[in-house]
């Protein structure tokens, strides 16, 4: 198979070679056509629309290229708007593009600090401001950006609260930017009535009002506006609704208010319906009063005069329709500006105000989660949503992308994903929408479906979906985004995809390993997000034998390494952990074990890392430190760096944490214990009386690598008599007779052989401590509990009939019928030295029956074929000579039954590693 490839690369590499030679004429004229090319005579109308594709970055290292696009990349068409969104803005970035936005006109910020630094753009004729995630902002900033921007026309701050906002900033508002149209404010402390009045006084253009999620709103002063077209009140807790519903009813060109999430009162919403002359629509979702009239009056705002009433119960979709009696929309299409926009401009202007309240209800419903929603979400939520998401205007497609990502989310804690929601999406073809829009050339939304991607991807069914369609390509290519928030949710989407076994090797494929080693090296370590989804993905791949080559080959050693040496944040240090566990996993298949191990600091680095403050940084490190004592060299190199006392002092820390840490904590000292050294200084250390604690667990996964430990210890005389001092015995013959692991049971049977083969007799005598503390016990009392229980365990495997034809019989199909029915598979993964079996082998000589059936039956599960290390352990038996004491165990006549049939099983697997068959 190699030659054939190798001779198809060669005819290929032939192929190229003599067309290339065919076409010499031909290249030749096209390179001279390349040459010839002048990227700067390209047509200014070209390059102005080549500029205005690309984000604010790019396009000021574009015009850098040469002094023609320089002057391009500053012409005016290019800075009318500018989203700062996803970058740092600080007053430093702000005067730096001073130059070029003396044109600008919209201007979108995230954070306070980027509300601070505004006027230092010197942008006096903006028109739009749209800010977020603004909790600190104060009146000072938000005066000064009033005051140094008197033509304003749009100002929208949310959906976070700015609780340090006044009235009084409300009133200079109001002073300095008389020609405000829109103005949408969340989570104000107040608007008394002296700040409305001054909106009314001072703005006659106010049409569009939106106080969300208020303390304390003047609703009377509200009536004052009389420019007023739209208002909404959602999540105002505070409302006078008499009051409300009397004034308002009396503005003359109101069209539409929502008083969705609030407490208005069925009686309310009548009055509107009655009183108002020119209001044709209430938004009123989630409303608890409402809706519990609804459930026992359902034709309640039946008669509604015209006016159209959207509750949660009601059809939105077919509801909305009626906006629309002269066009004859359907109900699918209500969303759809082509139908409405140029055909009736209240409409229109409903639509587009309709669009944004319900963006905004339909998220903060799915932040806040409340009871009793699954059925709105399944038969209309979903779809208004996916509706939403093609919108026309921008922030409503990203609010509706956002609100996907959060409705499908149960619990943040374990990331449950409700399955009936996520497959709804799908079902709703929600998952080629999210698709395109990551596909987009705005970062904020390719940040925002990104998100929906990654979290609707916990669902199996919809991450295939994801894949079918060519998400993970997409992800990929996100992942590759100089803007770290597309790159992180896009990181997010590739860690949920790579949970499924399925899509590894795509992610492989498409350059994603290559991705996310990148974004560990691009982004500082205060980058929490991107570097925690990162290594998280990293460490999901890593779990797989092929990917996990590919993550070494990409420099992810390195990457993952540097992260657990330098980072400070414990989930990327946690996520870290569990990759370099991940890739130490495979053993022989790969020398990625070696290679971690080789990697200057990551020893001393996870060593340091079990005494992390947080449990899952510990449990990881210490599951690393587990898969890398499988390496010889590593188990030294764990030790030199002070591994033995760690990994002794985090499994004495951890008797009562969880059970993840306490199997990996015992895992890494069964695995450092393999060596005598290592073995002898755990014993010293204090390491016996913690593993003895563990190995008391009913959890099995937890008592069985307690029992591994353990077993590994006492085969030195000074563990063994320790284990004894610290009432071992029972401990392990609990296990031995009771647990529910094979494996469990079959190593507390040799830790209990180890221990009084005898050669713990001499040091019984002398004590364990050189200061003569050591403990009295009664050695031949726990020697015959020992034998009882070992016999016991060895019985437990006995068929009688079964093992007396496999004695008689010279078959090999009798011997292999007994052999199949008492091997442990687990035990096949089990690699001994060569000390240790030498001393099974010096066991069939011993004069108690009981350890000769015992070493024969360990023999048996260490040789039979097919087991990992079968082949090094019959080398290990082959240089002790092991034969001839097998064959004498096999024809003693004063030998147990079992004891000689294993013995003659071990014999014939001897033979079958021979033949090499």
């Amino acid at each position: 198979m190699t030659r054939r490839v190798r001779r198809r690369t060669c005819r290929e590499r032939e192929g190229r070679v003599a067309r290339s030679s065919a076409r010499a004429g031909q290249g030749s004229e096209e390179d001279a056509a390349a040459a010839e090319l002048d990227w700067r005579a390209l047509p200014d109308d070209t390059v102005l629309h080549l500029f205005a594709r690309l984000n604010y970055r790019d396009r000021a290292s574009m015009a850098g290229a040469c002094r023609s696009w320089r002057k391009l990349g500053s012409s005016p068409c290019l800075w009318t708007a500018l989203d700062l969104r996803a970058h740092r803005c600080d007053r430093e970035v702000a005067s730096s593009l001073a130059s070029r936005c003396h044109s600008l006109r919209r201007l979108r910020l995230r954070g306070h600090e980027a509300v601070e630094a505004v006027p230092a753009l010197r942008a006096r004729g903006l028109r739009e401001v749209v800010a977020d995630g603004c909790r600190g902002l104060t009146d000072a900033t938000l005066a000064v950006l009033a005051a140094r921007h008197e033509d304003l026309e749009s100002l929208q701050i949310g959906p976070d609260a700015i609780e340090l906002i006044s009235s009084d900033a409300l009133r200079h508002v109001a002073l300095c930017c008389s020609l405000l149209r829109r103005l949408r404010l969340s989570g104000l402390r107040e608007a008394d009535a002296d700040a409305i009045g001054a909106l009314a006084r001072c703005c006659p253009l106010l049409e569009d009002v939106a106080f969300l999620d208020c303390g304390n709103v003047d609703e009377a002063a509200l009536a004052g506006i009389h420019s007023l077209r739209f208002l909404s009140v959602a999540g105002c807790r505070s409302l006078k609704w008499a009051t409300a519903s009397t004034t308002w009813t009396q503005l003359p060109d109101l069209i539409a208010v929502d008083v969705s999430r609030t407490d208005v009162p069925p009686n309310a919403v009548s009055r509107f319906i009655s009183h108002a002359k020119t209001l044709k629509l209430i938004c009123a979702l989630n409303c608890v009063s409402i809706e519990e009239e609804q459930l026992h009056n359902p034709a309640i705002f039946s008669n509604s005069k015209g006016k159209l009433v959207l509750t949660i119960k009601s059809d939105m979709l077919k509801s909305v329709a009626t906006l629309f009696p002269s066009v004859g929309v359907r109900e699918h299409e209500v969303f759809n500006q082509c139908n409405w926009k140029h055909k009736d401009k209240i409409a229109g202007d409903t639509m587009t105000w309709l669009e944004w309240i319900l963006s905004h209800s339909l998220l903060r419903i799915a932040e806040s989660n409340p009871q009793g929603m699954d059925e709105f979400w399944l038969q209309q939520g979903t779809t208004l949503l996916l509706r939403l998401l093609k919108s026309l205007q921008e922030d409503v497609q990203e609010r509706a992308a956002t609100a996907l990502a959060t409705f499908v989310v149960m619990d943040d804690e374990s990331a449950n994903v409700d399955p009936a929601r996520s497959e709804a999406v799908m079902q709703n073809g929600g998952i080629r929408m999210l698709l395109d829009l990551a596909r987009c050339s705005r970062e904020s939304a390719q940040s925002e479906a990104a998100k929906a991607i990654a979290n609707l991807s916990v669902n199996t069914k919809v991450a295939k979906a994801v894949a079918d369609e060519g998400g993970i390509t997409i992800l990929t290519n996100l992942a590759k985004s100089m803007n770290r928030l597309v790159a992180e949710e896009a990181a997010g989407g590739l860690w949920n995809l790579s949970v499924g076994e399925d899509h590894k090797a795509a992610i492989a494929i498409s350059g994603g390993i290559k991705a996310l080693v990148d974004l560990i090296f691009r982004w500082p370590a205060r980058t929490d997000g991107v570097l925690e989804r990162a290594a998280g993905a990293l460490a999901n791949l890593a779990a797989d034998d092929k990917c996990s080559l590919e993550v070494a080959k990409a420099g992810g050693v390195h990457a993952l390494v540097t992260l657990a040496r330098s980072c400070k944040l414990e989930g990327v240090l946690e996520q870290a952990a569990r990759a370099l566990a991940n890739l130490a996993a495979h053993g022989d298949n790969n020398d990625n074990n070696a290679a971690v191990g080789q990697e200057a600091g990551a020893l001393e680095a996870l060593v340091q890392l079990t005494g992390s403050q947080n449990e899952g940084v510990r449990q990881e490190a210490a599951g690393a430190l587990w898969n890398l004592s499988f390496d010889d060299r590593n188990r030294e190199a764990i030790a030199a760096v002070g591994g033995v006392e760690a990994l002794v002092s985090l499994v004495q820390q951890c008797l009562n944490a969880s059970e993840g840490l306490q199997e990996r904590a015992a895992g890494a000292l069964w695995g450092l214990s393999v060596s005598e050294a290592n073995s002898i200084a755990i014993g010293q250390g204090g390491g016996v009386a913690p593993l003895l604690t563990l190995a008391r667990s009913e959890v099995e996964d937890v008592h069985e690598t307690a029992a591994g430990a353990l077993w590994n210890l006492a085969f030195y005389s000074g563990n063994a008599l320790r284990i004894v001092e610290e009432g071992g015995v029972p401990v392990l013959v609990s296990i031995c007779s009771t647990s529910g692991s094979k494996m469990a049971r079959f190593m507390s049977a040799l830790a209990l052989a180890y221990m009084f083969d005898g050669r713990m007799d001499e040091v019984a005598l002398v004590g364990t401590s050189l200061d003569s503390s050591s403990k009295a016990v009664n050695v031949e009392g726990a020697r015959r509990i020992a034998f009882k229980h070992i016999e016991t365990f060895v019985l437990s495997f006995s068929e009688p009939q079964m093992f007396f034809t496999a004695s008689i019989s010279s078959a090999p199909a009798a011997l292999s019928q007994v052999a199949e029915a008492v091997f442990i598979h687990e035990a096949g993964h089990l690699r001994c030295s060569g000390a240790e079996i030498g001393r099974f082998v010096t066991m069939l000589r011993n004069p108690s029956p009981i350890l000769r059936a015992c070493a024969a039956f360990a023999l048996l599960q260490f040789t039979i074929p097919g087991g990992r290390h079968a082949v090094h352990h019959a080398g290990l038996l082959q240089n002790a000579g092991a034969g001839r004491v097998l064959r004498a165990a096999a024809a003693a006549t004063l030998a147990t039954l079992e004891s000689k049939v294993f013995a003659k099983i071990v014999l014939r697997n001897l033979e079958h590693h021979q033949s090499g068959t």
